[in-house]
């Protein structure tokens, strides 16, 4: 998912990883699937007419310019599906390296490998780690990318991940496979499970959930529906998608509306939005008005009333999207339906310790929002909670599994995909690789895994 997106390159390299083919101390090893989370795949524009591929997604360079001409889409309420915008066009996710390719470096240019700008590497660091434990690319380690401005539970998106699952299954001699997810991935694997519950059992022997917004993300989507969002600041801002761009994409993409927080949901506090608003009348009366969970959609709707879209010289109108709340809102019971089959084993990793967007606050007392739609040009404040700055802890706990472990670890959202002690969990859990000190996990578990003191800490 997104969240923590500012690029670094850095001229002092950290170790990097040896990437071999496979053998040593992996053999006998159970197949891996990945899934990637929200903005965690490549995605590809191909014409209908000449079959020619570009990468739309992500691109460091001319990333505006084409993430505008490709990516911008409607939602079509009579298909479900969020559509491009010129009708030659097609989103596709590469296949090459068993699906590998399309979640390991999301910009696979010489010029940022030369410069190893790290936060494009999403899976880069665990498919390597995977192969020194001896897992193999296309025998044992698979990866399932998608396009992820669709619902978690759009048709084809569900098709993908069976084939992926049997694909995995068949080349790995009749092995089950286990399941890593990342972020949205854990929603889509989470519908895939409720709507095909027997092949979900048939096929899949564990699943590990990293980073998963379970209950939603209430700051960063409450914020990315009014205000967008911007992965890069300073210099860098100019070679990226910029916040506004973003924001004209977001509002037409049901897997942000289904990523909204729930609002049936038992929070410790409700999450809010927030706006000081200067109400008519001879006496201009600023008042702080709020908004939850359950009343949000008025503001929505109020807010982005007036927004439109410019493309290619036309000015197409772009407000909320009541159809795709809709469809949001039933995706909510299918992913409470969810069952854990009897046989599958799973595991839950979510990070802790850092400041995370809960409340979101628009204008202040002194300089109060006088039309709602002003907000959708107004950069916010937050109110943090615990979490991985862009998932709370709250949220990501709350599974309602019977877990055969919970560990929460001090890493923002991303960086859980490349964190050592994420990599010593994955290698226990797997049977893979140098085995941990610790005992087998057998029982439902919750930790706190936040220092590098203490390799395990129990959580109060």
């Amino acid at each position: 998912m997104f969240g923590d997106c500012g690029l670094r390159i850095p001229w002092l390299r950290r170790r990097r990883r040896r990437r071999r083919s496979g053998g040593g101390g992996g053999a006998g090893v159970e197949p891996v699937l990945l899934v990637s989370g929200m903005g965690g795949s490549i995605l590809n524009a191909r014409s209908k007419r000449s079959k020619r591929e570009l990468r739309a997604w992500v691109r460091v360079f001319l990333a505006n310019l084409e993430f505008k001409k490709y990516l911008w889409s409607m939602y079509n309420a009579d298909t479900g599906y969020t559509e491009p915008l010129d009708s030659d066009v097609e989103i596709c996710v590469p296949e090459d390296e068993y699906g590998l390719q399309a979640i390991d470096i999301l910009d696979p240019s010489w010029w940022v490998k030369l410069l190893r700008v790290t936060d494009v590497y999403h899976f880069h660091d665990m498919i390597d780690m995977l192969v020194e434990c001896g897992y193999e690319k296309g025998t044992t380690l698979f990866g399932y990318g998608y396009d992820f401005r669709q619902s978690s539970r759009i048709e084809k998106t569900m098709m993908g991940l069976k084939e992926k699952l049997e694909t995995a299954y068949k080349a790995s001699g009749g092995q089950k496979v286990n399941v890593i997810s990342h972020s949205m991935g854990g929603l889509l694997v989470r519908c895939f499970m409720s709507l095909h519950n027997d092949v979900f059992a048939m096929y899949v022997n564990k699943w590990i959930c990293i980073a998963c917004p379970f209950q939603g993300a209430p700051g960063c989507i409450n914020d990315s529906l009014l205000t967008g969002l911007q992965f890069v600041y300073g210099f860098e801002s100019f070679f990226f998608v910029s916040r506004w761009n973003m924001h004209q994409l977001l509002v037409e993409c049901p897997s942000i509306y289904e990523m909204l927080p729930y609002s049936n949901f038992k929070w410790n506090q409700q999450p809010l939005v927030q706006v000081w608003r200067k109400l008519s009348g001879e006496n201009e009366e600023v008042k702080l008005q709020e908004y939850d969970a359950t009343n949000c959609v008025s503001l929505f709707e109020e807010a982005l009333r007036d927004n439109k879209l410019d493309y290619n010289g036309k000015s197409i109108p772009l407000p909320f999207n009541y159809s795709i709340f809709k469809w949001a809102t039933d995706t909510r019971q299918i992913l409470d339906n969810a069952q854990l089959p009897s046989a599958v084993s799973f595991y839950n990793i979510y990070g802790i310790s850092l400041d995370t967007p809960y409340n979101v606050c628009y204008g202040s007392e002194s300089s109060p929002i006088g039309d709602l739609s002003e907000i959708c040009h107004t950069m916010p404040q937050y109110e943090y909670v615990d979490g991985d700055g862009t998932v709370p802890t709250e949220s990501a706990k709350a599974d309602g599994f019977a877990a055969t472990a919970r560990v929460g670890i001090k890493a923002s959202h991303r960086g859980l995909l490349n964190d050592e002690r994420v990599f010593q969990l994955l290698k226990q859990w797997l049977g893979a690789g140098e085995k941990s000190r610790q005992q087998p996990m057998s029982t439902s578990k919750v930790m706190d895994f936040s220092q590098e003191s203490i390799p395990f800490q129990m959580a109060p």
